[in-house]
């Protein structure tokens, strides 16, 4: 029995779930870890109650604070890309936010680094992690322009909202051959990006078009 399954109940049954994994099969996401962690994950857990009816479609969902929970294929699609090199030992993510993208995470990843500017959001996903008994998670409450240097290099990092540059930080904090994906843009004009680390270069690849919050400076207690 999968460890999660004690919450797949009524609107949240494991049905429901399946039939979301095969839109996500269906829209070209195939790495079976990804898949499965999707499938394991209680989604209407990381969203308001009120909400929760609508915790399996393909769609984002406000979580407070003007922040969102992101579409489950954008989430199975920013992880997919960070496993196409292979297992990932440490992973950054900036913007716990809800914490659902950090849970799928730490379910491929062995070890998940998460930084997060809202503290009310960050303590709520702390909690909701905590019940699912994911332990390979550290939280850091900050800037997430700055990541965090002092546990550097990552093996891949994850931005998961839309920087109007890449991060000079975050590009430092990226280990030799390391992936990170994350959106950059402003408004309506935002593009997925990957960055690949190579010595001192940085090779930047344009994946698709999203939507996402902006990444913003500073911290919110």
């Amino acid at each position: 029995m999968d460890k999660f399954d004690i919450h797949g109940i009524g609107m949240t049954s494991q049905r429901t779930r399946e039939r979301l994994i095969e839109r996500l099969y269906e829209e070209g996401l195939s790495n079976a870890r990804v898949l499965e962690a999707i499938r394991r994950t209680p989604r209407h857990l990381f969203i308001d109650e009120a909400l929760s009816h609508r915790a399996y479609e393909d769609t984002a969902l406000p979580i407070g604070h003007n922040q969102t929970i992101s579409q489950p294929y954008i989430v199975a699609r920013m992880t997919e890309l960070l496993l196409k090199s292979g297992p990932i030992d440490k992973v950054l993510e900036i913007g716990t936010g809800s914490g659902y993208q950090t849970a799928i995470l730490a379910q491929v990843a062995e070890r998940v680094f998460s930084v997060e500017r809202i503290q009310p959001l960050q303590e709520r996903a702390k909690a909701r992690l905590a019940e699912l008994n994911l332990r390979n998670i550290v939280f850091r409450f900050g800037d997430g322009w700055e990541g965090w240097n002092a546990l550097a290099p990552y093996d891949a990092i994850i931005v998961t909202a839309a920087a109007s540059e890449v991060p000079q930080a975050l590009k430092d904090q990226l280990a030799e051959g390391g992936r990170m994906i994350l959106p950059v843009g402003q408004g309506e004009q935002q593009e997925l990006l990957l960055v690949v680390r190579e010595g001192d270069t940085f090779h930047q690849h344009v994946l698709e078009s999203v939507k996402f919050v902006p990444l913003l400076t500073g911290t919110l207690s």
